[in-house]
């Protein structure tokens, strides 16, 4: 038989490992193409490139290809392919299309389009008429549309190759199998596993880059466990020929089991991974081979029963988060990674992948190569490193002292040593806010408190702190800032934080905060629904510091809260735009005759009963109201004592007829207030545009006392303009 012409497609950024596969497995005119190699070869090496191939997708047979611009065109080019030649009799039929054109614009209906000419075609010369099987057919045909051209193949591999056969429960975001071969083969495991290295994975998930890394050091074809390839049913299938390359490849693995003398361990804190990684691992016969236990990261030391091993393979996949709010906890992660490999693994080679190289650079290691991969469609780094001595580490840190004791596990999350310039800085700044509120919150026991707030441009976060608990935003960096700077200064800051506090990272609960519009300051960004209960004067208040980008409670609202609890005594309070009601629970726990809360979002006003009931309310003298505040006030007739009102400075709700400018609607809202203010009363508006300009007419027609710096707590005095508030009565 002819050479053939081949196509193997591959994950992006594997192309060149896959060229060099290929010529090792004896193709031919071997060339790279994007996603993919082209190469000729014989019937025989074709079987070993299915059957060997660690890094390709599929193995394409060209047939033929031409140009096709419309449907009709693209039919004729499939029907000058002699499909008798390879479909078996009574055989089925799928097809794989990809690529678009101006004509040709739904994959879907140019697949069919190819189907109709390959069954017609086979109809017409057999009476026959194939039906369409996508999940094992007899003959898999690969159509792909660029450039007003087709190219048509068969797909000999069948399903795709990176499917071993051993791996059918996955941990959380596993990697495929020809991804974490290229990752082995890059950190240089084919050279060590010769020299009976041990391989250690301190985070394997569902086990892949271990199974992986026990095919290659044992010589065993990865397809070797596989059921079924393409070519078995395809009518050229030379079976004999097959047999003696599959027998072959049982003779090399027997060998290479027993030659190999080389540990192989896996550890997970997750026993959800290591159930699935003891099944892919029994599924492949390699329990003999691959060890895994559940250990924490804090645990991770070579085996002991092996002794001390002068060198070896670190390799993992450690997450890298595809939230912000995953950042703390990550960060933390990455750094005790780099310690304990320092600690327990000097001399040793680590390949680390991640999709975040960034968090890498907490580790402390200087990494000597890098080499850029994709996840699917996420581009990720492979970065290698070799762990120094003991001595070289202490020469690239300088301010460790020599005779500075060793730090326990525990302590090693809080180590500032490898502080940037930047960290320490920010650090500073964080302690002197503390000392500088510290007597402040003692007497007014205050829980939930600002701690710091853009004080060094640079380090542009807002730290809050609810309890035990920290709420970071990160604001938005303006264009001129390089995002990566950005990016690295807000590590310095989830690094800093936990030793500051003396927090655990994952108490730290971290947004991104961005210049918003209307309600969607108050849009859900996560669903994991928990409920913190943090205490502010007399009232519990339920707070979330995960779903939304607020978190239920304005803390610089704090003194008007605390001041509408001390003037509630025997009063009916209205709270209009109440959110989650929390100057209401005031009003109630300082003793309001009624409240009635009104807002837009029956989310809040849920959150806002819960916060009722917390304290004790249930009684129907406290009254939330659905519906726009605007529309409200110009129904109801009732009268009110104490009237609190903070509305957005912008909104253009569906919910809301029309739109709110605060700065221009401002007049109308407080006339309509006022309009329901019982003689004597006080109406409280509050809003946070920073250039808000009172109306004339309102200071003429009441008395308007400007209580905005009264009105703001010491925390957050280095913002005077944080919210302008106004208490407005009638003139006597």
């Amino acid at each position: 038989m002819a050479l053939l012409e081949l196509f193997l497609t591959c994950p992006k950024s594997l192309e060149g490992l896959l060229a060099q596969e290929c010529e090792q497995l004896g193709a031919e005119s071997v060339k790279e193409k994007v996603a993919g190699v082209e190469c000729m070869a014989s019937l025989e090496t074709a079987y070993r490139l299915c059957l060997w191939s660690r890094l390709a997708n599929r193995v394409l047979l060209r047939l033929t290809k031409g140009p096709a611009e419309t449907a009709d065109e693209l039919y004729e080019i499939v029907q000058s392919v002699d499909w008798d030649d390879h479909m078996q009799p009574q055989g089925t039929l799928a097809v794989d299309f990809s690529g678009t054109n101006r004509q040709i614009r739904n994959t879907h209906f140019a697949a069919q389009r190819v189907k109709d000419a390959v069954v017609d075609q086979l109809k017409m010369r057999t009476g026959f008429r194939h039906s369409v099987d996508k999940d094992r057919p007899s003959m898999r045909v690969n159509a792909r549309l660029t450039r007003g051209e087709v190219v048509l193949s068969l797909d000999l591999s069948g399903s795709s190759l990176h499917q071993r056969g051993y791996r059918l429960d996955g941990a959380l975001a596993p990697l495929k199998e020809n991804l974490a071969a290229a990752i082995l083969i890059r950190s240089g495991w084919p050279e060590l596993a010769k020299k009976d290295a041990p391989l250690l994975d301190p985070m394997c998930g569902s086990g892949t880059l271990l199974i992986e890394a026990a095919l290659i050091a044992m010589d065993q074809a990865p397809g070797l466990n596989r059921s079924h390839f393409g070519f078995f049913t395809w009518k050229k299938h030379d079976f004999d020929l097959w047999q003696e390359i599959e027998k072959e490849a049982q003779a090399r693995a027997s060998v290479g089991r027993k030659r190999f003398k080389g540990l192989i361990y896996g550890y997970d804190q997750s026993n959800k991974a290591m159930n699935a990684a003891l099944k892919n691992i029994r599924r492949a016969g390699l329990e003999k081979i691959v060890h895994v236990a559940r250990k924490e990261l804090a645990n991770f030391v070579q085996p002991t029963h092996a002794g001390t091993l002068e060198s070896g393979l670190v390799v993992t996949n450690p997450p890298y988060g595809e939230r912000i709010s995953d950042m703390p906890s990550l960060i933390h992660l990455y750094r005790h990674l780099g310690d304990r490999l320092k600690d327990a693994f000097t001399q040793w080679q680590v390949a680390v992948f991640t999709g975040n190289a960034d968090l890498c650079h907490k580790m402390g290691i200087r990494s000597h190569k890098q080499y850029s991969l994709f996840n699917g469609a996420l581009p990720c780094k492979l970065l290698l490193f070799t762990v120094p001595e003991v001595s070289e580490q202490t020469e690239n840190r300088a301010d460790i002292q020599e005779d500075k004791p060793r730090l326990s596990t525990e302590e090693l999350i809080y180590d500032e040593s490898g502080w940037s310039e930047g960290a320490r800085m920010f650090a500073n700044r964080v302690r002197k806010n503390l000392k500088q509120l510290k007597k402040w919150r003692n007497k007014n026991k205050v829980e939930c408190f600002r701690a710091y707030d853009s004080d060094i441009p640079e380090y542009a976060v807002a730290v809050d702190v609810y309890g035990e608990h920290l709420h970071v935003q990160e604001y938005a960096a303006p264009k001129s800032i390089d995002p990566r700077k950005a990016e690295r200064r807000l590590m310095d800051v989830l690094q800093v934080l936990p030793a500051v506090f003396d927090m655990n990272p994952s108490n730290i609960h971290l947004k991104q905060r961005k210049r918003q519009s209307g309600r969607a300051q108050y849009e859900k960004l996560s669903k994991k629904g928990d409920m913190l209960t943090v205490h502010e004067g007399k009232c519990q208040l339920l707070v979330n510091l995960d779903d939304y980008l607020d978190t239920g409670l304005f803390l610089d609202h704090r003194p008007i809260r605390l001041y509408i609890a001390d003037q509630a005594k025997d009063q009916r309070v209205l709270n209009l735009f109440c959110y989650t009601a929390t100057a209401s629970v005031h009003a109630a726990v300082g003793g309001a005759r009624s409240t009635v809360s009104v807002d837009m979002s029956k989310t809040y006003l849920d959150w806002g009963r819960r916060n009722m009931r917390l304290n004790g309310f249930t009684g129907d003298e406290h009254e939330f109201v659905h519906g726009d505040c605007i529309q409200w006030l110009q129904e109801n007739s009732r009268l009110f004592d104490l009237i609190f009102m903070d509305p957005p400075s912008f909104s253009n709700s569906k919910r809301m007829k029309g739109v709110l400018d605060i700065q221009r609607d401002h007049g109308k809202l407080i006339r309509n207030a006022m309009r329901v203010l019982a003689p004597g009363g006080a109406l409280i508006f509050s809003n946070n545009l920073r250039t808000f300009k009172m109306d004339e007419d309102i200071l003429e027609q009441f008395e308007v006392m400007d209580i905005s710096k009264e009105s703001v707590p010491m925390d957050f005095s280095r913002n005077m303009k944080i919210h302008q508030c106004y208490e407005i009565r009638y003139f006597d």
